[in-house]
């Protein structure tokens, strides 16, 4: 599933190509994603540009003054920018056209398991349901070991599947939980209300991190992601524990392991992380 360094890199692939662009053609080929597609969309924001890209955990929202289009990739989804005249394939699904330079360009929606989602939102879009519920962003000042310290007060869950719970903290999934724990020295099993303030200090600092590396790397490609020009993340390559069970530690040499925490695979190196 595209989680948060995807869908910021794909935010900022699109937004400097389509912001200030007129919207002239929307094309739907499927009734249905998650939700229902928005009806009559062509005829809402038709002639109108595109103000801003904007990102709220792993939505995007697209900003046309009169209201927004909010997208969400699902387990397998990806938007690209493709000239509107290529033909569509099997699984491409939505089609968002936009006058640039004289040329139609098409913002189009990839999604073969149809988990995605597109959505017309009016008025202020963070009051959306979908988006109320959502927690804090880790890559602001407010995300802190002194509120990560109020927030696990108590909580017996393990920290791994905790900081995965996007009304705690939004886009940390799977990947990039099992990598910062790595980073931080803590065990994924280690109950999230019992770790001090200095091994949050450092949780915290390795989740921007390893978000922020991720990003810089232009976010992991595994089964169908790929970025709005259509090439492909590399972070993958640089890995620490995901996916390396067996393989020996990169600073130990252990062999990494795995486990089954909340229905999803948890790797991590029982000797650097306590």
């Amino acid at each position: 599933m595209p989680e948060l360094p995807e869908v910021e890199v794909t935010r900022s692939g699109i937004a400097p190509v389509l912001i200030g662009h007129r919207v002239s053609g929307v094309t739907v080929r499927v009734p249905a994603l998650r939700y229902p597609l928005p009806k009559n969309l062509e005829r809402t924001i038709d002639g109108h540009s595109l103000v801003a890209v904007s990102r709220r955990g792993k939505y995007l929202l697209l900003d046309f003054g009169c209201g927004h289009l909010l997208i969400h990739l699902g387990m397998s989804g990806s938007l690209r920018l493709v000239p509107a005249s290529l033909a569509a394939e099997k699984h491409d699904h939505f089609d968002l056209v936009f006058a640039i330079k004289g040329k139609a360009m098409a913002l189009r929606l990839r999604d073969p398991r149809r988990f995605g989602a597109i959505l017309w939102l009016e008025g202020d879009p963070i009051k959306h349901p979908l988006l109320a519920v959502l927690g804090i962003e880790p890559l602001t000042e407010d995300f802190s070991a002194k509120w990560l310290k109020e927030e696990l007060n108590g909580l017996s869950a393990a920290i791994k599947p905790t900081l995965m719970d996007s009304h705690r903290v939004v886009g940390i999934g799977n990947i990039y939980a099992s990598e910062s724990l790595f980073r931080a020295g803590i065990d994924p099993r280690r109950p999230a209300g019992r770790i001090s303030m200095p091994r949050l200090e450092r949780l915290v600092s390795a989740i921007k991190t390893t978000l922020a590396a991720a990003i810089d790397a232009g976010g992991s490609s595994l089964r169908d992601f790929i970025h709005s020009d259509g090439s492909s993340g590399y972070f993958q390559q640089q890995y620490f524990v995901y996916g390396r069970s067996g393989n020996p530690c990169r600073i130990c040499g252990r062999p990494i392991r795995e486990l089954r925490q909340g229905q999803r695979a948890t790797f991590f190196c029982a000797d650097c992380q306590r």
